[in-house]
């Protein structure tokens, strides 16, 4: 089921964003879904990583050398 939102955009942002559909060959539908959706998935990673990076940090691990030395 699908939802519509409204959004209001700055002029300069909203052709911007015209111009970046044009280049994909996408309609401006679909290129917010997809950044909608990209946003809510690196906020997700982040939280994510916060909550790993205690847990690895109690083992020692601290960088990505380290997490590439302990899978090695």
């Amino acid at each position: 089921m699908r939802q519509a939102v409204t959004v209001s955009l700055p002029e300069e942002l909203a052709q911007e964003l015209d111009k970046l559909a044009r280049q994909e060959k996408i309609s401006r539908s679909d290129l917010i879904r997809e950044s909608v959706r990209s946003y809510l998935f690196v906020r997700k990673f982040r939280a994510l990583r916060s909550r790993l990076m205690v847990k690895a940090q109690a083992q020692g691990t601290y960088t990505d050398q380290d997490v590439f030395d302990r899978v090695s």
